[in-house]
């Protein structure tokens, strides 16, 4: 079961891949129906994955079988009618969905290991059209669809969601990457998560030579967007106002799925899907079989403070920043290590900085930026920050190379 939703007529409605079949509980007669999901192409698979109820339609994407489907679900004998769109590209799965303000389906096909577009399916136009009849009058559903191809690092954006700015945020499974698109401008922006630490992927084989946190899913909450990073064995929480990135460590380790041989406290709980209520978040660990919860009231140990948030650098200029780390709870000091890492690829962006200190009241971090000789030029992002067993809080600086 990979999606579930509640509808208005005191029902719930999920999927399931391995009957290949949407199902609805009702709740005032506990009974059960099966609707079934297959694909009128015997050739094809389907694999149901997320469901999100909007209005009186049931949208569901199909992962293998790379559409994303709208069930209509009418309280009379003509049941449920369906109508999906097809992927624009052969091959291609249709991953996770999100809806924006103006009712927009934006969603992602893509082929593992290719290319792949962002999708954005103009809901509302084509149910007016439907209204008036053009339709069926030989009006496609690939006229109200809109697509734009991935930026270079893009891959495997699992997951989907529209910020409280209204921009679409991806979250790439391959990578320690997280996306976003502009719909007014059509760019994107690269993103990075904090490293893994060695205790989540083990490295007993020493074979791993660049550790990813791999973020699956991305939902927002209120002004933030909420990710699991599935091989970093974190949560994290990201507020695009700010771009500052608080990330918590889950303590569950399985260490049959890591690198792990020999190694004690090592692995991951593969933290799956969550779910935001208030201020806590809670989440599945799919191979620890347990339910946990992230309080995000609880103050955090420590707060972070960077002198600058945007530079600008030449080719082989060298800039510093200064990151302050100041003990937020009254508590003896502990030990803290400094967070970095960045957007750049083949080492465009160098930073230099000590890697840990005892943290009892305040410490001032220096911290060196470089652009390489053979920097390409653009835009990059710096994640900087703290980091202890528990929680990392971070914050973006912007870099650009010229």
């Amino acid at each position: 079961m990979w999606g579930i939703d509640y509808f208005p007529d005191c029902s719930i409605w999920f999927t399931d891949e391995r009957t290949d079949a949407i199902w609805k509980f009702s709740i005032d007669t506990e009974s059960y129906d099966r609707i079934s999901y297959s694909q009128t192409d015997e050739n094809k698979s389907s694999l149901p994955q997320k469901l999100v109820i909007e209005g009186s339609k049931i949208i569901v994407n199909d992962f293998t079988g790379g559409r994303l489907s709208f069930l209509d679900y009418a309280q009379d004998k003509q049941g449920l009618r369906h109508y999906a769109i097809p992927s624009v590209m052969d091959g291609a799965v249709t991953s996770d969905f999100a809806i924006d303000s103006d009712k927009n389906v934006w969603y992602t096909n893509w082929i593992p290991s290719g290319a792949g577009i962002l999708v954005k399916f103009d809901y509302p136009g084509y149910e007016f059209a439907s209204t008036q009849g053009e339709v069926t009058q030989g009006l496609l559903l690939q006229d109200f669809v809109e697509w734009y191809n991935f930026p270079a690092g893009l891959t495997t954006p699992n997951g989907v969601a529209v910020g409280p700015d209204q921009k679409i945020w991806l979250a790439d499974t391959s990578s320690n990457y997280f996306f976003s698109f502009d719909p007014r401008t059509e760019e994107f922006t690269k993103y990075v998560t904090s490293i893994p630490t060695i205790d989540s992927y083990g490295n007993a084989s020493d074979f791993i030579k660049n550790p990813v946190s791999r973020p699956y899913w991305i939902e927002r909450s209120d002004d933030n967007l909420i990710m699991n990073e599935h091989n970093a064995n974190r949560i994290g929480v990201f507020n695009p106002f700010s771009e500052t990135l608080v990330e918590y460590t889950v303590p569950s380790r399985n260490p049959n799925w890591a690198d792990c041989e020999g190694i004690d406290y090592c692995g991951v709980a593969q933290v799956f899907d969550f779910a935001a209520y208030g201020e806590k978040i809670w989440f599945t660990e799919w191979v620890e079989n347990n339910i946990g919860v992230v309080d995000t009231s609880i103050p955090l140990p420590f707060s972070i403070d960077i002198d600058k948030k945007q530079i600008t650098l030449e080719k082989g200029q060298t800039t510093q920043l200064t990151l302050e780390v100041a003990k937020t709870l009254f508590s003896d000091a502990f030990d803290v290590n400094v967070n970095s890492s960045s957007t750049s690829t083949f080492s465009d962006i160098i930073i230099t900085h000590e890697n840990s200190f005892s943290l009892s009241d305040k410490t001032t971090i220096s911290v060196e930026i470089m652009a390489s000789e053979h920097a390409l030029s653009g835009t990059h992002k710096v994640l900087l920050g703290a980091y202890t067993n528990d929680i990392a809080v971070s914050q973006f600086v912007t870099v650009i190379v010229v």
